[in-house]
């Protein structure tokens, strides 16, 4: 990220938001940098984030740890592991309240019950999180109690234009319309 003059943008950016199992496969992950071109990259670069992770215990508060010339952080829940990378000249502590935020809105969401199960039950809250806290990189929200609350109306809206509803929503839209039409 470079401005006109040659310097550094000075914008914190997130390269990517991971969601992985206790196994190390993929329950929600979100990329915002083309350093890994191809799903095999990310794959890899995944894994071997998992690898050097496991052995840590990041239960109580979040990890730092330098990694291929990026700076992780990173935290587990019960049999869900959450990674927030940045560049390696990214503020650690700008990366630690992104991972915290998307953490306590996960935990908010999902009633404290932050488990895998219950994690890919609700998936598309998950990804709508994503969304409230990240855009093309750029840190938007930390706030978990704002993340969540956005997240939230997004849910209930079923006015919204079907592009912009997620998978839950359309359902439960289709099957009051469904009813609906029965009961006539």
């Amino acid at each position: 990220m470079e401005c006109i003059f040659g310097y550094r943008d000075s914008r914190p950016s997130v390269k990517n938001i991971l969601l992985m199992d206790s196994e190390g496969k993929r329950v929600a992950v979100k990329y915002y940098s083309d350093d890994w071109p191809t799903n095999g990259a990310k794959l890899v670069f995944e894994k071997s984030v998992f690898t050097k992770t496991l052995k840590t215990n990041a239960r109580i508060e979040s990890e730092i740890m330098m990694f291929e010339s990026n700076v992780v952080v990173y935290r587990f829940m019960q049999d869900l592991h959450f990674f927030v990378t940045g560049s390696d000249d990214e503020n650690e502590l700008i990366l630690a309240t992104v991972l915290q935020g998307f953490f306590d809105a996960v935990a908010l969401l999902l009633r404290n019950n932050v488990d895998k199960r219950e994690a890919l039950e609700n998936l598309d809250l998950i990804l709508l999180c994503f969304d409230e806290i990240v855009d093309g990189g750029m840190i938007l929200e930390t706030d978990p109690t704002i993340i969540a609350g956005k997240v939230a109306t997004h849910t209930m809206d079923a006015d919204a234009p079907l592009a912009e509803q997620t998978i839950t929503q359309a359902w439960a839209v289709a099957r009051e319309h469904l009813t609906r039409t029965l009961l006539k």
